[in-house]
């Protein structure tokens, strides 16, 4: 037998919808961070990155404009496919970092904990919440604009290359979605990443995030 729905089931049902909404309105940029590395445990966006050199001799710094895609699974694995206007691949499979330029048939391999520390890739893919990621950042929130939540993020050690990554996030009622990245390196280059068409956990396979070198490839291992 089916059970009617009353007029107090209507009625608890808006306000747990009014307090959810209410909660994810509120939240600041470090909140929206936690409930990103909460919700989302695999990723995929489409990305526009600016990098802009520093001025030189009065002069505005030029840019360079390239675009991909970015697919991302806690902890520590993530692709970044670039198809304009090179075709390049990075590819973290949680052990090893391996970048690849399709036009001179070249792979670097790196350890990844080596250089992923402290990085804007961290931030994306961590594991855990926010405590294993202040052990290498600073993070503060950072006033909203134009409906973004936004942080930063200043790394501990100095002796890096990146000086602050600032990163945004669009509230909505599926989770924080990315939105946006700004990194500032040591040597004052500005790189400005656009995320759009995000989707929250999509299934990969299980070899998804593994690379192997092309046939004929020269692989580096500095």
């Amino acid at each position: 037998m089916t059970r009617a729905i009353t007029p107090m089931k209507v009625l608890q049902s808006a306000l747990l919808a009014w307090a959810v909404s209410t909660s994810v309105a509120q939240a600041n940029g470090l909140e929206a961070l936690e409930q990103f590395m909460r919700q989302a445990k695999t990723g995929r966006a489409q990305f526009t990155q600016v990098v802009t050199s520093p001025p030189k001799d009065g002069r505005t710094g030029r840019s360079k404009t390239s675009s991909g895609v970015f697919e991302f699974e806690r902890p520590g694995r993530f692709r970044f496919s670039y198809q304009k206007p090179f075709a390049q691949t990075l590819v973290a499979d949680g052990q090893t970092l391996w970048m690849h330029d399709e036009d001179l048939n070249q792979v670097t391999a790196r350890k990844q904990a080596q250089v992923l520390g402290a990085t804007p890739a961290a931030i994306l893919t961590a594991g855990g919440d926010l405590k294993g990621l202040q052990a290498d950042f600073v993070l503060q929130a950072e006033p909203e604009v134009e409906g973004l939540q936004w942080l930063r993020a200043s790394p501990k050690s100095k002796e890096g290359q990146i000086q602050s990554v600032r990163a945004a996030f669009r509230l909505t009622d599926k989770g924080p979605s990315l939105a946006q990245m700004e990194v500032l390196d040591s040597f004052g280059q500005r790189s400005v990443l656009t995320f759009t068409g995000y989707e929250t956990n999509p299934v990969w396979a299980n070899d998804h995030f593994q690379f192997k070198p092309p046939a004929g490839a020269d692989v580096v291992r500095p």
